[in-house]
């Protein structure tokens, strides 16, 4: 099939999708001619695919808890696994269809105009944008910020290595300020609807909530225990493993440190800006709570809490890290990714009208990540300057 994709062969025109689906499939056996190059077994692809295997526990959890919650709210008396799993399944896969069909024919479409090479890199932003939003989303409201996301976020910069911003951040973030109604309350975080045959009608008792524990605190009374959809308060312990209320993927502490352990053996994601997330985190969350007010809250919230509700996790793990978006000196990751931790219980902590914080957090740290890596150079520079001068 390849010479007709070539240049001169009838189907030329489509020869960056032939392309991205071959070096998908397999390993390009083309090796660079001239300069000095070192060779291993690991591509961009290669890497994109294994972060997505990263992130299959907290997507496997959350097929899981989708139909758990579901199956709690409308009142069933029994939950057998695998009826939940494929609840769940039913519930993610139209999602995941539409983001992947929409950012990858937006990426398909200008890498044939540009006539460059389809990049991989959304191969993980397709499956993040569905898991870090509520399962009440409207499918079509996916797909607009999914393609507002990828042109405005990505393609406009350049396209994949060149974005500024994480993109599937940026199209939760504008879920949230174009669909606010949509994207938060008590009713977006569980899935209400039967799906074939499956599950059940979800109602919400007067003073019962469904929304997530960040949501309970912020619009209750100082130092109030979250509960789940049937009025039971939520212990660290459910929080941990991930039962909650909450976006698709995110819940799941518990599958996020699985994630984490997968990314840190491949070498693939930095420990110094997971490590200084969490320092800040617990830093921040610390401080609240020693200073907590009935003003704020969440500032009752101990600070191991802090970590497990919400997506902070899943933010210190998947978000923070990305290689594109985050500082790439080794001393501003630790900046980098304490001020990740402080801004979001800061933001989640002292704005009650925003109960999660970690998504703006990692957007605000994104915007400063290339100052704060010229700033650790430039004074490598003046320090080595010092240096000089003195053995002078």
């Amino acid at each position: 099939m390849r010479p007709h994709f070539q240049p001169g062969g009838k189907l030329s025109a489509l020869q960056s999708v032939f392309d991205g689906f071959d070096t998908f499939l397999y390993t390009p056996n083309s090796t660079s001619r001239t300069g000095s190059n070192i060779h291993d077994s690991i591509d961009s692809k290669r890497v994109m695919i294994i972060v997505v295997l990263s992130l299959m526990p907290c997507l496997l959890f959350g097929m899981y808890n989708t139909g758990y919650q579901n199956y709690l709210g409308s009142g069933a008396s029994s939950f057998p696994f695998w009826s939940l799993m494929a609840y769940g399944f039913l519930a993610i896969l139209p999602r995941i269809v539409v983001t992947y069909l929409v950012g990858l024919g937006i990426e398909f479409v200008v890498a044939q105009m540009r006539k460059e090479e389809i990049q991989e890199g959304f191969l993980v932003t397709g499956i993040l944008i569905p898991m870090i939003c509520p399962i009440e989303t409207p499918l079509w409201m996916l797909a607009v910020a999914t393609a507002f996301s990828v042109i405005f976020v990505k393609e406009v910069f350049g396209g994949t290595g060149y974005n500024i911003f994480n993109v599937a951040l940026v199209a939760r973030a504008f879920l949230f300020f174009a669909y606010p109604a949509q994207m938060s309350g008590d009713s977006v975080f569980i899935s209400t609807r039967p799906i074939l045959g499956l599950g059940g009608d979800v109602t919400f008792a007067d003073g019962i909530s469904g929304a997530t524990p960040l949501g309970q605190i912020a619009t209750g009374v100082g130092g109030a225990t979250p509960t789940n959809i049937i009025g039971e308060p939520i212990s660290t312990w459910d929080a941990f493993l991930g039962l909650i209320p909450g976006s698709f993927g995110e819940t799941s502490t518990l599958c996020v440190l699985i994630g984490a352990v997968i990314l840190l053996a491949a070498g693939i994601a930095s420990w110094r800006i997971m490590l200084s997330v969490i320092a800040g985190g617990l830093l921040m969350g610390f401080i609240a709570n020693t200073f907590a007010t009935a003003t704020y809250p969440a500032s009752f919230i101990n600070p191991l809490d802090q970590l497990l509700y919400g997506g902070f996790a899943f933010a210190a793990v998947f978000m923070a890290t990305d290689p594109v978006t985050a500082a790439r000196t080794d001393t501003g990751k630790y900046f980098y990714g304490l001020l990740v931790g402080v801004v979001a219980v800061l933001i989640r902590t002292y704005n009650n009208g925003y109960p999660e914080g970690a998504m703006l957090a990692v957007l605000l740290a994104n915007a400063l990540a290339p100052l704060i890596d010229y700033c650790v150079v430039q004074a490598n520079i003046a320090r080595r300057m010092r240096r000089a001068k003195s053995n002078a």
